[in-house]
């Protein structure tokens, strides 16, 4: 997600190292790669030049203090990350700030009407806020409004039986007549919310236009929420600047941006149009749909993670206090059953590649390494096909057994073998480093809700296992959020093939880590 915004700004970083001030000079030749970053991922041109403006007033016109903090935890820091804290702020001003609550009111049914160009996942999207809307405990009724796709209603009532909404609709009737009537169906079934899933067309025209129009007048919406797909580069912005100067949209909803490796969209919207981003899609599932926080994707363009998205997230997957599991997996004394647990719950938080991006973790995991939501599949299915004994005692496995699981997963021995040679040297490693943060206090408050993360007393502490971690070779890569190992486990089956793989990290590399780690370690007691 965002890998050419992402790359830009690294870049940019890269360019300022071991620099002491930042010079007019230095400081264009940072700009320079974030300028074609902007370009490539598809910022509206006009925005891109005025960001770059400002983050270039503030970088020459900013003294720089090279030290951070206080008493012990006072530390030296660079030029390069003045920088990137600029970039941080002005991308977070760039898309907020956002309100992302809507306009509800608890006196009559509230009104959202759902809008955007055919394709841009506006039917999907309408069941992900219906979803966000049950989890805020409200009664959504779903109106299909969209008589012109094929099977558009028939998707919507697929739909409400997924989420256990309702869905009303009126064979022949036209989409103004059927958003008049569902008012009245609202009451009739006692639901507070309706959603109004529009048409739409593959361009903008007069017809479509003038059809969301009568609607509007004829309901008077408390919420228009214009659907734009990521994917659609610059033009998103034109179609954001139509819709809203027809129909003055409350907010924007951007779909599929994990699909997209640019998503200059999500940075000119704002600027351009004044219409607050409110909500990101992510993925097929009904569960994907996030508030939007500035300066979370801030973060994450800038590869600096998003922990609170992160809790978010496990936040709604998580089923109770797991303070338990936690300890048992920084005490090495977890087994396939609880690492079965942890990968399914990973599986429910989205995508893998995108719970890494939220790792504070980024740049320590070589991009070498796959990270492929198929391989938990894989591992799922190798401990799926254990016996009890093997999943609590993974010692008892030999070649007998290996061939076994082997056979009933779909995997070859090899396979087995090696997930079993890499969970143990895991739950041993896992074992250790829970000993190393044995004397550090609690978090506590919203991070500590994360498996694992109440184990540290600051983030920085999180950086710094990150680091350690990265030099300890091919099983390092994340524990983060109850995480253990899960980079390192996907070298083993990187390739998709049959047999073990040998890890991406070579030995120059691995002492080259440890050197950065140490030399981390003494600038920071400086």
């Amino acid at each position: 997600m965002l890998d050419v915004l992402s790359d830009g700004f690294r870049q940019a970083k890269e360019r300022l190292k071991g620099k002491a001030t930042l010079t007019e000079e230095n400081v264009a030749d940072a700009i320079s790669a974030i300028r074609t970053s902007l370009l490539e991922a598809d910022v509206e041109y006009g925005v891109a030049k005025s960001f770059l403006q400002r983050v270039q007033d503030q970088a020459l016109g900013k003294s720089v203090d090279l030290k951070a903090g206080k008493g012990a935890s006072k530390m030296r820091v660079a030029p390069g990350d003045h920088f990137v804290q600029i970039c941080h702020d002005q991308l977070e001003n760039l898309m907020g700030p956002v309100d992302t609550t809507l306009n509800l009111p608890s006196n009559r049914p509230a009104t959202i009407m759902m809008v955007g160009l055919q394709g841009s996942g506006k039917t999907t999207t309408t069941g992900k806020l219906t979803r966000y809307l049950q989890r805020k405990k409200h009664k959504p009724l779903l109106v299909a409004a969209d008589i012109y796709r094929p099977a558009a209603v028939e998707q919507l009532k697929v739909l409400g039986q997924r989420t256990g909404a309702p869905v009303f609709h009126i064979e022949g009737a036209s989409p103004v007549e059927i958003c008049k009537q569902a008012t009245a169906k609202a009451w009739e079934l006692g639901c507070d919310t309706i959603l109004f899933d529009t048409a739409g067309r593959l361009t903008i025209d007069d017809a479509l236009m003038q059809e969301l129009a009568d609607i509007k007048a004829s309901t008077n919406p408390d919420n228009i929420l214009l659907v734009c797909d990521a994917m659609m580069g610059q033009d998103a912005v034109t179609t954001a600047q139509a819709f809203n100067e027809r129909l003055n949209l409350s907010g924007v909803v951007i779909t599929k941006l994990d699909g997209d490796a640019r998503g200059g969209a999500a940075l000119s919207i704002k600027e351009v149009t004044g219409t607050p981003i409110k909500f990101l899609g992510m993925g097929e599932d009904l569960d994907r749909l996030e508030e939007f926080r500035p300066e979370g994707l801030a973060s994450r363009i800038l590869g600096m993670g998003d922990v609170v998205g992160l809790m978010q997230d496990f936040e709604r997957v998580s089923d109770g206090d797991r303070t338990a599991d936690a300890m048992k997996m920084l005490q090495g004394q977890f087994s396939f059953k609880d690492f079965y647990e942890q990968l399914s719950m990973i599986q429910k938080m989205g995508s893998l590649k995108d719970l890494m991006a939220k790792l504070p973790i980024q740049g320590m995991i070589p991009k070498e390494v796959n990270v492929d939501d198929r391989e938990l599949t894989k591992i799922k299915a190798m401990i799926d096909s254990m016996t009890e004994e093997e999943r609590i005692n993974p010692k008892v496995f030999n070649d007998s057994r290996a061939r076994r699981v082997a056979r009933g997963s779909g995997r070859s021995p090899s396979d087995v073998q090696e997930l079993v040679k890499r969970f143990v040297a895991m739950r041993k490693m896992m074992g250790n480093m829970g000993k190393m943060m044995g004397g550090l206090g609690g978090l506590g408050g919203a991070l500590g809700k994360i498996p694992g993360m109440n184990q540290l007393s600051q983030l920085n502490s999180l950086r710094k296992m990150a680091q350690n971690m990265g030099s300890m070779g091919p099983m390092g890569g994340g524990a983060a959020g109850g995480v253990p190992d899960l980079a390192g486990m996907m070298g083993a089956f990187g390739g998709g093939g049959d047999g073990p793989k040998k890890s991406p990290v070579d030995r120059d590399k691995l002492k080259k880590l440890r050197k950065q780690a140490k030399s981390a370690r003494k600038k920071n007691r400086r």
